[in-house]
């Protein structure tokens, strides 16, 4: 049975109707040779939205999953993400034909930018070359990464075309309402990366004394409370029984009370790497 996650709908869809999941099961640092059964276990388990990156080097696994899962393609969400070292417009034209032949699909229904690299790379020509393979009937919508304020004012101005989506780092203890907030002026879906602060959350004191209220694990709260927010939230894991766990959230609800509880967690800690630190176009 598929999850009854939520649906928002994308800005810059080609058909104007591309409609993303709001629950998915993220892919990073799942390795190529455990991601086919990785998601074909969340396939199982109801998942209908997969996210992957070129960066993970596990699109084929992930591939060879879809394609044995016999599910009809247009119950399908799958998301790709362009490497740092193909910004170039050739090489971001050969990536995302690599990406496909990798995946086994004719289009991707979401592409994105994974990391701006403001410093040494030019922001607008890659979101124009990322426009022109949206055109192209590649992909169905694209977006970014980590992209902040500035960038996504940069490529929108300039373009005319906002990103779809901007994935970025959010859990209790960086809330970024006020990137958020920004993309709700613009249009932009806000995506959620390292959801549960790798982890970090499993251990809060406030965080368990809701779970113990509602009868619910950790995780499980916090996930609903990217849900409740609007975030678009894909936790990750190898393990089955936490793969269907991380999808039981949509037969209880937080409090407003509750959902402040946990806003209020916030204290603009960053598990992963800060935008600006990251300017590499090869991998260290």
């Amino acid at each position: 049975m598929t999850i009854p996650a939520p649906m928002l709908r994308l800005s810059n869809a080609t058909n104007g109707a591309v409609e993303i999941p709001q629950l998915g099961l993220g892919t990073y640092k799942v390795p190529p040779e455990r991601a086919e059964g990785v998601v074909a276990a969340a396939l199982e388990a109801g998942y209908r939205h997969i996210d992957t990156a070129q960066m993970y080097e596990n699109e084929a696994g992930v591939g060879r999953a879809l394609a044995a899962s016999g599910i009809d393609r247009d119950q399908l969400f799958v998301t790709s993400k362009l490497d740092n070292c193909n910004h170039g417009h050739d090489d971001a034209l050969r990536a995302i034909d690599r990406s496909l032949q990798d995946l086994r699909l004719e289009r991707l229904d979401l592409f994105l930018v994974h990391w701006p690299m403001a410093a040494v790379t030019n922001l607008v020509e890659t979101w124009q070359t990322m426009i022109e393979i949206l055109q192209s009937g590649r992909v169905r919508a694209i977006g970014v990464s980590n992209y902040q304020a500035d960038h996504l004012r940069t490529i929108t101005d300039a373009t005319g075309i906002a990103p779809a989506v901007n994935q970025i780092e959010i859990s209790p203890y960086l809330t970024q309402e006020p990137l958020r907030a920004l993309h709700g002026q613009m249009g932009i879906v806000t995506e959620a990366w390292s959801p549960l602060a790798r982890g970090k959350i499993a251990d809060d004191p406030a965080i368990r004394a809701i779970g113990d209220e509602l009868g619910r694990t950790a995780p499980q709260v916090v996930l609903r409370w990217h849900i409740q927010r609007g975030d678009v939230v894909f936790p990750k894991s190898m393990h089955r029984e936490r793969i269907a766990e991380n999808a039981r959230l949509f037969d209880f609800g937080l409090s407003p009370a509750q959902m402040d509880a946990i806003s209020a967690l916030n204290r603009d800690e960053r598990q992963g790497s800060h935008p600006d630190m990251v300017q590499w176009t090869r991998r260290p």
